[in-house]
C-alpha cells in the first residue's frame, strides 16, 4: 500500500500537530482538518491519497532576521516559501521541510525551528485535483548564505520582511510574523 514506508513520518506528524498551539483560528481549523486526514494512516502523506496529502515548507530568514528568501514558483508564477512533498526517507515533518528548503535554495547549513508556524490547506492539481495540507516552519540561513536557483523555481530572491514581492502566493505574507517570532526565541 502506498505510504507504508512513512510510518515514522506519520507518527511524527500526528504528534507534532496534536501538540502544536496554532498561531490563529484559521491555522487551528487547518490543524484539526489535517489531523482528521492523518487518521487515514501513512497513505495521507502521499500523492496517491486523493482526499489530500501532507506537504512541508519553510520560510527562510537571513541570519539577521531582516529578509526572507522566496522562490518564484515555476508552475504558479508567484513568489512562495520553499517546500514540497514528503518523501519516503523523511522521518519528521521538520526534516522534510528542511530537506525541501535545502534542495530548493542550494543553501547548506540551514537550521529549522521544529515548531510549525502555520498549517494551510489549499487545492492543487496533484492526481487530477487534490488538497495540500502544508505544514509550515521557519528556517534560518547562516551568515552570508548564497542561494542557488533549482529546477523547481524560476528565480530566488531575498526580500525585506516588510516589503514582499508581487505576485505573492496566498498565505505567504502571514508567515512572516510567526517566523520572526521563531527567530527571536531561537537559541544562539
Amino acid at each position: 500500500m502506498p505510504g507504508d514506508g512513512n510510518v515514522a513520518l506519520h507518527a511524527d506528524a500526528v504528534a507534532v500537530l496534536a501538540g502544536w498551539t496554532p498561531t490563529g483560528p484559521a491555522a487551528a481549523e487547518a490543524r484539526d482538518r489535517t489531523l482528521a486526514l492523518l487518521a487515514d494512516g501513512p497513505v495521507a502523506l502521499t500523492r496517491h491519497h486523493l482526499p489530500g496529502h501532507l506537504t512541508a515548507s519553510a520560510l527562510i530568514l537571513d541570519a539577521a532576521g531582516a529578509r526572507v528568501l522566496l522562490c518564484l514558483h515555476g508552475k504558479l508564477h508567484r513568489w512562495v516559501q520553499l517546500g514540497g512533498h514528503c518523501e519516503p526517507g523523511d522521518e519528521t515533518l521538520a526534516g522534510a521541510a528542511l530537506r525541501e528548503a535545502t534542495e530548493e535554495s542550494g543553501i547548506a547549513g540551514l537550521v529549522i525551528d521544529p515548531v510549525p508556524i502555520d498549517v494551510d490547506i489549499h487545492p492543487v492539481a496533484c492526481q487530477g485535483g487534490s488538497l495540500h495540507h502544508d505544514v509550515r516552519f521557519a528556517a534560518f540561513a547562516p551568515q552570508d548564505a548564497v542561494a542557488q536557483v533549482s529546477d523547481e523555481s524560476e528565480a530566488l530572491g531575498w526580500f525585506p520582511t516588510d516589503r514582499l514581492p508581487e505576485p505573492l502566493a496566498g498565505g505567504t505574507a502571514k508567515l512572516v510574523a510567526p517566523a520572526l517570532a521563531a527567530h527571536v526565541r531561537r537559541p544562539r
